[in-house]
């Protein structure tokens, strides 16, 4: 029978020393690797970092996996991770791959109903941030963006077509490169 509240001393004594080792050696290898691993989350970056906590977890509970093998584990991991990002900033087509594009929702005061149907926001979430950037009118809003990290940025209402923080911003029917030119 296995036991439920206690396996012995052994047990967990290597239990608090893979913890101890373990969690040494993933933050050494996130600070070798650079601020951008646990920077604000995207969807690539959830799945990295629910994956190096899986992997801790391994390290730790599991008597099949040695510290060693979990070591490998995540340094493997932080060093794709790190490939990922790096190539991201040199490849724009491996960063629309890993971290999208931006999504217009709402372009001078006017909701973009389809955008907001394939981002799957309401107009009451819109109509939230608008309040939260201290704006009352979506009159007063050049453009309300949802970012590759799930945030809704709020852009005020600019004089004349410049908006340049909207360059890189999907508008709806149009790809990122001809929306280049401000909206």
């Amino acid at each position: 029978m296995d036991p439920i509240f206690f396996d012995g001393g052994a047990a967990l004594w290597r239990v608090a020393l893979s913890s101890v080792l373990a969690y040494i050696g993933l933050v050494a290898m996130l600070r070798v690797s650079g601020r951008r691993t646990l920077s604000k989350m995207n969807a690539f970056d959830l799945v990295v970092t629910v994956a190096l906590g899986s992997i801790l977890a391994s390290i730790v509970l599991s008597r099949d996996v040695t510290l060693a093998q979990g070591g490998l584990a995540l340094a493997l991991l932080i060093g794709m991770q790190y490939l990922v990002t790096w190539s991201s900033v040199r490849l724009p087509w491996v960063r629309r791959l890993v971290t999208g594009e931006p999504a217009l929702l709402l372009h001078r005061g006017e909701l973009l109903p389809r955008a907001l149907r394939v981002a799957r926001v309401t107009p009451a979430e819109i109509r939230a941030a608008v309040r939260s950037a201290g704006l009352a009118s979506l009159d007063e809003v050049e453009a309300v963006v949802l970012e590759t990290d799930g945030e809704l940025s709020v852009v005020g209402r600019v004089e004349g077509d410049e908006a340049s923080s909207l360059a890189d911003v999907t508008r709806p029917g149009r790809r990122a490169d001809r929306a280049r030119r401000a909206p």
